[in-house]
């Protein structure tokens, strides 16, 4: 199958390194969060990045459905990413609050399903994060 596109970024030095993309565009400083014992303030991590990520194509996903349905649509999504202790490693934890305006909730939440059905984050995630959906 024909990729619709590709990208690719290196990490150096974990969590407490750097990532780039491949055409330099990302180029972040990474720093473990204070809550797991990091001292440094002003950088990002993987699971800021991930959230980015995941709120931006989930958003994506939701207008998309909504403009296949002919509904004219505001939204905005918040992806809440939580690193937690698993069986045997770390897991993640998702959160995503959903705003949309411009139709009424029973129609706002068969977006969502759709949205999470086509959402190549959600998709990715399908069977190994739990991940919970909240309309605002």
């Amino acid at each position: 199958m024909k990729a619709l596109y590709e990208t690719s970024a290196t990490a150096v030095g974990g969590r407490n390194g750097k990532v780039k993309t491949s055409d330099g565009i990302l180029d972040l400083e990474v720093r473990l969060p204070k809550s797991m014992g990091g001292n440094a303030t002003g950088y990002t991590n993987p699971e800021q990045l991930f959230a980015a990520g995941y709120a931006a194509c989930f958003d994506n996903a939701l207008n998309y459905m909504a403009k296949q349905e002919r509904l004219p649509i505001s939204s905005k999504v918040t992806a809440h990413v939580a690193l937690i202790n698993g069986d045997g490693g770390f897991d993640l934890a998702v959160n995503l609050d959903v705003e949309i305006n411009g139709v009424e909730p029973e129609v706002a939440n068969k977006l969502m399903e759709m949205a999470h059905k086509g959402c190549p984050y959600s998709r990715a995630l399908k069977g190994n994060v739990e991940v919970n959906i909240n309309l605002i």
